[in-house]
């Protein structure tokens, strides 16, 4: 085991458990509300031979999760099961009256909610009077009261003390918790339940969850599934995305945008068939049409983002909150919020008109404020919201866009809320005072670590002393910045991707503490170990 691993494991406190996670250390599902009552209600849809819709969300935790539930149905015995995702355009956040006029054309007895429904009580009691049952398997913060549902498997209802770390469950993870329910009640032969794992893997990343105990187990051998994945959508949109080895990085830069961009820009239909497909040739060119879509995405989102940063360079924000309005695609409003958190380390809001006098935005935030607690300061000027503490979305008349501003940025400052900019800034676990162990069989190593995300965050590495032995800016915008760092007798190559403007200004042959991750360069065969310069302090 490499020298600099070796001291990560014991800077971290890393367990035994947590390097090689057990699957049998994954908590019963019946530790989950309702779930026993969820179960008695599939076994009397199998048995009865009934029809039941899984309904979901637009995103990539919603998409996996209707796949999910499909599957695991479809395992257990059940022969009629559609999916209905709801339009970013047309239904907004959360379950719609569409729903209710599909499950009564499509005669259903039974809808199942993914990653959806915590909070949809006056379509749950339409359904009822419908004479439809539901199942809400949802992990959005709750209302004090639940949805008078079936069931609503959610550990964020008020009455759920069961672990902790079940909390952190992203809809995809609610979803196959109840899967294993259903190994567990004998409907699905134990052990199939595993090959639903590459989709729990891609939820549960691309929704920035935490990666508490449970979801170190589900991550870990959902990335050992992926890499193995029989599903010809995920290779073909893996291949089209260049992707080459299983990491967080490429489920969040590569798979995730592409599978995302079909629910921003067009239809989440698109993702999710191609998630279904079991033809190669629709795949492809299921794939190609993700590939359209996600260069669209991020031509809008760049576009905006360049107009709002230089807006500000002239006029500063003088808020802890801030509220944008603008002619933006819907469907980019999240991607554009959080690249304004991390130009100003500020809560962001940024909305558009979708009708007239309606505006639908996305918000996204760090740290100490809350989104989802935020919006409910705010019920009574709002049309409808909702989501996480990191993200969330929110409707609102134009005649309440001023009062929403005052009223958000009122309720930040009643926080009193201490030195957030912390939780933005980039720790090192380690110093290295000494290149010669910072190698190749370090990379392997650290592979064992992934995937990573909030709570396994991705090693970072103070490189102390060292001094820049070449400087080169790179990229058409020459906003690129590559450093070869010097330390001791060894030379290592260091890229910054849209580096800070004060960066290309740094001298040649001057000394500093650098912040860096590994990353692995391979040519003509020959694989090396790089570096992703992540902050350089002076």
């Amino acid at each position: 085991m490499n020298k600099i691993f070796t001291q990560l494991v014991e800077a971290r406190g890393l367990s035994p458990d947590f390097l090689k996670p057990k699957y049998e250390n994954l908590a019963s599902p019946d530790e989950l509300p309702d779930m026993k009552k969820a179960l008695k209600r599939i076994e009397k849809a199998i048995k009865n031979r009934e029809k039941v819709l899984v309904y979901g969300d637009y995103d990539v935790d919603g998409v996996t999760a209707s796949t999910l539930m499909e599957q695991a149905l479809k395992m257990a015995g059940l022969t009629e099961v559609e999916i209905m995702l709801p339009d970013r355009f047309v239904d907004g956040y959360g379950m719609s009256e569409r729903l209710i006029n599909r499950a009564k054309k499509d005669q259903i007895t039974l809808v199942i909610t993914v990653d959806c429904g915590s909070r949809n009580h006056e379509i749950i009691d339409k359904l009822n009077q419908a004479k439809i049952d539901a199942i809400i398997t949802d992990h959005h913060e709750c209302e004090k009261t639940i949805p008078e549902a079936a069931a609503v498997i959610n550990p964020h209802r008020h009455d759920y003390h069961g672990p902790e770390e079940l909390k952190d469950l992203a809809g995809v993870g609610v979803a196959f918790k109840l899967a294993q329910g259903l190994v567990k009640t004998g409907k699905i032969k134990e052990g199939q339940e595993k090959w639903l794992l590459d989709l729990v893997l891609l939820g549960t990343i691309c929704d920035s969850m935490v990666l508490s105990k449970e979801n170190r187990i589900l991550t870990y051998f959902g990335k050992i599934v992926l890499e193995k994945t029989r599903r010809k959508g995920l290779l073909e949109l893996m291949k089209n995305g260049g992707v080459k080895q299983i990491t967080s990085e490429s489920i969040g830069f590569q798979i995730g945008p592409r599978l995302n961009a079909a629910g921003r820009l067009d239809t989440a239909k698109i993702a999710l068939d191609l998630l279904r497909a079991t033809s190669s040739t629709e795949a492809a060119k299921l794939a190609r049409k993700l590939e359209e879509l996600n260069k669209k995405r991020r031509d809008e989102q760049r576009a905006a983002v360049k107009e709002i940063t230089k807006r500000y360079e002239e006029h500063p924000i003088d808020t802890p909150v801030i509220v944008e309005t603008g002619d933006y695609h819907e469907g980019v409003l999240g991607i554009i919020a959080g690249r304004l958190v991390e130009t100003y380390h500020k809560p962001t809001f940024v909305l558009t008109e979708v009708e007239k006098g309606i505006f639908k935005g996305s918000g996204r935030s760090f740290g100490d404020f809350n989104l989802a607690d935020a919006l409910l300061k705010t019920k009574d000027i709002i049309e409808g919201g909702g989501g996480h503490a990191a993200a969330a979305g929110v409707q609102i008349k134009q005649e309440n866009l001023y009062k929403f501003y005052e009223k958000i940025n009122d309720y930040y400052k009643s926080l009193k809320l201490k030195n957030q900019e912390r939780f933005l800034k980039t720790s090192a676990d380690l110093d290295i005072e000494d290149l010669k162990d910072f190698n190749l069989e370090l990379l392997e190593d650290l592979k064992t670590l992934e995937p990573f995300g909030p709570g396994n965050e991705e090693p970072v590495f103070c490189l102390k002393n060292a001094h820049i032995e070449e400087k080169k800016v790179m990229g058409k915008d020459q906003n690129h910045l590559r450093l070869d760092l010097k330390k001791g007798q060894k030379t290592i190559k260091s890229v910054a991707f849209f580096a800070p403007k004060d960066w290309f200004s740094l001298y040649e042959d001057e000394k500093y503490n650098f912040l860096i991750k590994p990353t692995e360069n391979e040519w003509n065969g020959v694989r090396s170990i790089e570096a992703r310069l992540i902050d350089i302090l002076t």
